[in-house]
This record gives C-alpha cells, structure tokens and sequence, in this order.
C-alpha cells in the first residue's frame, strides 16, 4: 500500500477516531498551541457519553476548553499536568487532579518508562510528497510520545499548521486514525510592554553582547528584551521555544545563528507560540530546527552552545537568591517548564549566563517579590547554588561567587523602594550589621 492509500485507509470522522479510548487509557495532549482543540473535545464527549472512567490525561501548557478538568469529570478523567494554566490550575489546587514535577527535558523519559501513554493526541501538518507530516509548532514531548511502542496516535492534519523542519516528521504509516481538519492553529497575543517591562527589557539588553546564543520565553518581559536587541550583531537561537517579538530581529539582521559554534545558522527549537505571523515565518523555513525537547532543553546539549544567555522569570526570590517560580505558598500556579534545564545549561557553556528577571512587585505594588523567606509551602525552583542574574525594574543583582550578605545588599538595592526598609530590617537581623546600601 502506498502512503495515500494508507491515509484513506485511516481516516475517520473525528466522532469515530475517539472510540480508540478506552477506560484506564493514559492519554496524551499535544503540547500549547499544538493542541487538537476540536478533538480533545469530542474525546470528552465521548468519554462522558460512554460513562468510561478512570482516563489519566498527561499535558504541559493546555491551550484549549480543559472540559476534562472541569468539577464533575472526576469519574470519568484524571488530570495529571507538568504545568498548569488557567483551565487546569483549580483542578489540580482542589485535587482533583494532580501535579507532577519534572525538568521539561525530562518528560520524554517519563512517558518511556513508568507514565507509558495509551493514545497520543496530536495536530499534524499535511504530508509531503513522500507521506511524512511535520509536528509543526510542537515537537516537544509530542514526538518522543508518538513514538512509544504500543501508543495510538490520532492525528488531526490540518492545512493552517505550519511545515517545520528539523527531528520532526511522522509518517502516516504511524498515524493509528487520521482526522482532518482546517480549524486555525490557536494563536497567543503577545502582551504590551509597559514601563516596568521596558525598563527591565533595557536592563537585561546590558547583559547581551554581540554574538550570544539565546533563550527566551513569551510575554512582555521577553519582549521588552527584544526591543533593545536592534544594535546587536550575529545573534544566536537555542530555546525551548519562540514567539513573534523574534521574526522582526530575523529579518533586520540581528538574528541570524551565524556566530554559534553548535548547530551554526539555526534556530534551535522545541515549539512555537504566537501569531499566525510566526507560524508563516516558521513554515517550510530551513533556519528553524524543531527537535524534541530531550534534545533541546538537555543542559548537556545546551551548554555546548558557547556564550549561551537563558531568560527566565519568577514569582518570588529570598535574600539568599532562591527562586520560586511555579507555586504560591501550597499553592501550585505554573510549573518548572524549562527554566531550570537553560539556567544548568548556561552554566556548562563557556562564557554563559543566566537571567532571572520579573517586576519588584505583585498585586499593584502591595506585594514584593524580593523576599525575607519564601511563603510558606513554597517550592524552591532554582536553589541559589543555580542563580545567577536578579533583574528587576530597578536594576541587576548578581548572584554567583557573592555571599550570602552580598547577595542580600544587592536584592534590596532592586525591590521596591517601598519595601527596603523592611528588607533592610532583616537584613540587619540576620547579618548582625547595619544596612548600607551597594
């Protein structure tokens, strides 16, 4: 059988292409905006028509409805999430579902030995010529996924999701069902940058030099960064992922891989995340290399990248430079993502640093990240031994080979004016001196 005689064979409506689930089936969910939106609700449907229960749902960043994590689905799902949103964070906090820690690089391994998955659901590109569809905007977790012996892969091919190249093709023969659908790959705005996001972007642009390899995430800290990256030259890409503020940097020049010693003239990626804008640059692109993210986010392979800058955020960092980045006291708000993964693998690179940069403030000004001590319950992400640079709107701090007391001048120096004195009383207990500001 050819691959367009296999495909015939395999496609079903997407009402049929669910009846593949059966109850204490582990289902997979496409990564972000790799979600088969469409399809993860008729599994539900299905699932809840049916009366089948006890299906474990393993996802990352959920981008669609999230009906499976919604109160009166416990019977009938169990949310298991390495970071949750917005749909799924009451789930998990009332424990209904579950939250499981894991470096992002990690989750490969995991599906391959003890959280084996029964059924993957994935959007595909169209085939080529030869049968092979791309992952397109999420290779992540998805590709290793698919490939676990014994999983079924139901696949939605959609004309809208972008062709990308790299370690990232399924052929049909391995798409167990195949759906077809032209709904829009979801899209994320990319928030305005304020004056607080503005003038952290500036201060962290002070730490890039030309020639660097980065990692940057989505929102208007990364973004403000970008905004101050025109002068650069010869700027280099390995991330997890990529969002729209980087096309502009592309296309004047400033990006353009040339100056990596590792993987030179490509954007090393594990999905994308933005507007259509992005997903048309990345399409059928050469420069951009998708790949899984056990190759991608592995701190081995990241550090050999030299002069590597990672970029991460968090929610609140102490005096001593830990940094919670994924709870609110017990609490859990996101998860670790890959900030952990990029801060170890800029630390193997020669010449690398790393970057954690957020507001001073949460809750309009009545909260400050710059802490005594963490909430209680709270989760340390990156432990001070990891962290490196502390931006802030009010400047950088820097972490590595200080001690512990210069470590704390230097986090009070960037809080929040409102909040020194009472950082400075801490301070002054703990170090049996007085504060002098650095």
């Amino acid at each position: 059988m050819n691959w367009k005689e296999l495909y015939a064979s395999k496609l079903k409506t997407i009402e049929e292409a669910v009846k593949i689930i059966k109850s204490g089936d582990r289902v997979v969910i496409s990564h972000a905006v790799g979600e088969p939106v469409k399809l993860v609700d008729a599994m539900v449907d299905y699932v809840v028509k049916m009366d089948l229960r006890d299906i474990e749902i393993n996802q990352q960043i959920d981008m669609g409805h999230s009906l499976y994590a919604r109160p009166g689905m416990e019977k009938h799902f169990r949310q298991n999430s390495f970071f949750v949103g917005t749909n799924t964070r009451d789930c998990v906090n009332s424990g209904r579902g579950d939250f499981t820690p894991c470096f992002f690089y990690q989750i490969p391994d995991l599906f391959r030995s003890f959280l084996k998955p029964d059924v993957l659901l994935a959007t595909f590109s169209l085939p080529d010529e030869h049968g092979y569809c791309s992952f397109g905007v999420a290779c992540d977790y998805t590709k290793p996924a698919a490939e676990i012996e014994g999983v079924k892969v139901i696949g939605v091919l959609n004309p809208t999701m972008p062709r990308t190249h790299g370690d990232c093709f399924i052929h049909i023969r391995d798409i167990d069902a195949i759906v077809e659908d032209n709904t829009p790959v979801t899209e994320l705005l990319i928030p305005e940058s304020g004056d607080v996001e503005l003038a952290i972007g500036e201060h962290i642009a002070s730490l890039i030099k030309d020639g660097d390899c980065l990692q940057l995430g989505i929102g208007g800290i990364p973004d403000a960064v970008l905004k101050f990256l025109g002068g650069k030259k010869n700027l280099g890409i390995h991330s997890e992922m990529l969002s729209d503020g980087i096309v502009d940097l592309y296309e004047k020049g400033v990006v353009n891989c040339s100056a990596k010693n590792f993987n030179p003239d490509k954007m090393v990626v594990s999905f994308l995340m933005g507007t259509r804008r992005l997903y048309d640059f990345a399409d059928n692109n050469p420069c951009i290399y998708m790949a899984p993210v056990d190759y991608v986010n592995n701190p081995g392979i990241i550090g050999r990248n030299d002069n590597m800058v990672s970029i991460n955020s968090s929610l609140q960092v102490n005096l001593m430079g830990e940094a919670c980045s994924e709870a609110m006291g017990l609490k859990q708000f996101s998860g670790i993502g890959g900030q952990v993964d990029f801060i170890r693998g800029a630390a193997f690179s020669k010449g690398g640093r790393s970057i954690l940069a957020f507001s001073s403030t949460a809750k309009k000004g009545t909260i400050s990240r710059i802490v005594p001590y963490l909430t209680y319950g709270a989760t340390v992400t990156t432990c001070r031994n990891d962290v490196d640079y502390v931006v802030t709107e009010y400047g950088i701090a820097r972490m590595k080979g200080h001690t512990l007391r210069d470590r704390a001048r230097q986090l009070i120096r960037i809080a929040a004016p409102q909040f020194r004195e009472e950082l400075a009383v801490e301070f002054e207990k703990r170090f049996a001196e007085k504060y002098l500001e650095v």
